[in-house]
């Protein structure tokens, strides 16, 4: 096949990458924004400090698409936000003459299948491989069916947020109150009065629940009456931490949370080994009853900040053959790669062969974030490799 038909769900920065990639070897490239605007995803925690610098966050590619247009960004050593990096190059790329309007932002993709089958029928075999791809997208027209012969899930992992209750299934209440919680870093700078003066209820030890809980306790000391309560599951928690890692902000940020959990800021009152076990609203604040072995806490906080960790959504490809782990959500090959590495860093390995992002579906790939499933920080570098591994993939 000469040309292929290439559909990329999400318009992120291995999205992108992917799309560039399509076009240079004469493919037609079609990239499915679910929001408004181009890296939606990106714009959620515009706000946040990447760890990686700007040259670790630009493909080759990119950089032979703005040239000129961006010559600082190769050596630029400042850690971008996510606001930077969309008004930088994200949306430089979705402009440029290569990509020649293959962004459709607003386009929601509702379902993937194969023509004519479903899940369980011509398993493995040619005839699955001949069929397209059928679509199903949706915008303010409505909604249609669109065909590709190539799909390539660039979604991002955090389609679903995890829930707070002990053992990850929602807690008594949190369904009810799923919009008295944030799940996303908040912009404690930004909107100050939105936290100064409160109690804050932080649950999660990963980065974002670091990253709110430093930027909380760095707004205290100005705000009287300013509380942080942060609610960790684990007894010893291992905060993330990578030994010798290679990104300074990212050791700062991991030693900093060490630092606030031994009582640093005199502001930020941990619980470790705690779940939260309940919620309920009282006169518009939220009633959270935490846990710790076996018994139980009441509290009142003005904010929940519930930052558990999300995946990507599975259901878009439920009729296709595709094969992921059971303890990762990761595809299962690409995931027992990881595993095998004794490292969820992408920092500590080399990009796995491009065997590993196979799927049993001809054609189908999962890249970026969402291809680490349950694994750790993921780093574009590590996307725009793969973006490489399924092009060659793909030209054999």
């Amino acid at each position: 096949m000469s040309t292929r038909r290439v559909a990329i769900v999400g318009s992120g920065p291995v999205g992108l990458d992917a799309a560039l990639a399509a076009v240079a070897r004469g493919w037609q490239a079609v990239v499915y924004e679910s929001g408004p605007a181009v890296a939606s995803g990106v714009r959620v925690w515009g706000h946040v400090e990447l760890f990686t610098p700007w040259p670790m966050n630009v493909s080759d590619r990119m950089r032979d698409v703005l040239g000129a247009a961006s010559p600082d960004l190769e050596q630029d050593p400042r850690l971008p936000t996510g606001a930077e990096l969309v008004s930088r190059l994200l949306e430089p790329l979705a402009r440029a003459p290569e990509l020649g309007g293959s962004v459709r932002a607003g386009t929601r993709v509702l379902g993937i299948g194969r023509a004519g089958l479903v899940k369980d029928e011509e398993i493995g075999s040619r005839e699955r491989a001949a069929r397209p791809f059928l679509l199903l997208v949706e915008d303010r027209d409505g909604e249609r069916i669109e065909q590709a012969d190539v799909v390539i899930d660039s979604s991002g992992a955090l389609s679903i947020p995890n829930a707070v209750g002990d053992g990850g299934i929602p807690a008594p209440g949190e369904r009810a109150l799923d919009h008295m919680l944030q799940r996303s870093i908040p912009d404690v700078q930004g909107q100050p009065t939105a936290f100064a003066g409160r109690t804050t209820l932080v649950v999660g030890a990963g980065h974002s629940a670091q990253t709110a809980v430093r930027d909380l306790a760095g707004l205290a000391p100005d705000a009287g009456g300013t509380r942080v309560i942060w609610a960790v599951r684990d007894q010893d928690p291992s905060w993330d931490g990578v030994p010798d890692d290679p990104l300074p902000a990212r050791a700062e940020l991991v030693s900093g949370s060490v630092a606030l959990a031994g009582g640093a800021s005199g502001v930020v009152d941990v619980r470790l080994g705690t779940s939260v076990a309940g919620l309920a609203e009282r006169d518009g604040r939220t009633l959270v009853t935490l846990g710790k072995r076996g018994m139980g806490e009441e509290l009142l906080a003005d904010r929940v900040l519930a930052l558990v960790g999300a995946v990507g959504d599975g259901s878009l490809y439920e009729q296709l053959q595709v094969h992921e782990c059971y303890a990762t959500a990761a595809p299962m090959s690409l995931s027992a790669a990881l595993l095998g590495s004794g490292s969820s860093d992408c920092m500590a390995h080399a990009p796995p062969s491009g065997d590993t992002l196979k799927n049993p579906e001809p054609g189908f790939f999962i890249i970026g974030a969402k291809s680490h499933g349950r694994f750790g920080a993921f780093l574009m570098q590590t996307g725009y490799a793969q973006v490489d591994q399924v092009m060659e993939l793909l030209a054999d």
